[in-house]
């Protein structure tokens, strides 16, 4: 398994966390990509430039589909434009993926609300894995699911996350040891939160375009 997928079976885990936001989801996956692109030597980081290495054997064809879309070319791409660019619709690839595989099952009642129809994780090795993954706080996952805003805020240094038995304290980041993951992870945490700001001055412009046609 990979990081982007243990992330994908967090957010739909029914029973620890908050209804899932996909833009801000697709933003983590991007950033759990290149965290395991850069575990697998197919990247490294100048400063926040994403640059490619040799092309590696990878198992997982969305990740191979992730290196092989890299910028090859100097400058090469910041984090920040690799987030935006590759985690357009991302969430949906990978649910597409899942199901193609048999991971998920169709349900009467709506437990995840990634798409029409009802789905679920079935039970499997990989959705064990994820689970052991999140229940031991690996760092990794835990900054990047609190990124996305699947538990608590995103690290800001001033909220604190809501207590559960099932969820990791949120309330400070992880202590992340390698420099350029937590520079993803920052970038993550960065782009998502831009992308609240985009949507709450989106809110504010359509309210005051209502506001002025009913004063009409």
């Amino acid at each position: 398994m990979t990081t982007p997928r243990d992330l994908l079976i967090v957010a739909m885990d029914g029973e620890s966390g908050r209804p899932t936001d996909r833009g801000s989801l697709s933003l983590a996956l991007a950033g759990a990509e290149v965290v395991d692109l850069l575990g697998a030597r197919a990247v490294a980081l100048d400063g926040d430039r994403v640059v490619p290495g040799d092309l590696p054997t990878l198992d997982d064809p969305l990740l191979r589909e992730a290196a092989s879309s890299l910028v090859r070319q100097e400058p090469y791409e910041s984090v920040a434009d690799w987030l935006w660019r590759r985690g357009r619709d991302l969430s949906s690839a990978y649910l597409t993926a899942f199901e193609s595989e048999g991971q998920l099952t169709r349900q009467r009642r709506r437990l995840v609300s990634f798409r029409a129809g009802d789905v679920a994780l079935v039970d499997s090795p990989a959705r064990r894995g994820a689970v052991d993954r999140w229940e031991s706080h690996e760092p990794v996952l835990v900054a990047l699911a609190t990124a996305a805003g699947l538990y608590g805020e995103p690290f800001d240094g001033t909220e604190a996350a809501e207590d559960s038995p099932n969820t990791p304290d949120t309330q400070d980041a992880p202590d992340i040891a390698d420099d350029a993951v937590a520079t993803v992870l920052a970038a993550v945490n960065d782009a998502v939160m831009e992308l609240e700001a985009v949507r709450q001055r989106r809110s504010i412009e359509d309210a005051a375009f209502d506001n002025v046609w009913r004063g009409l």
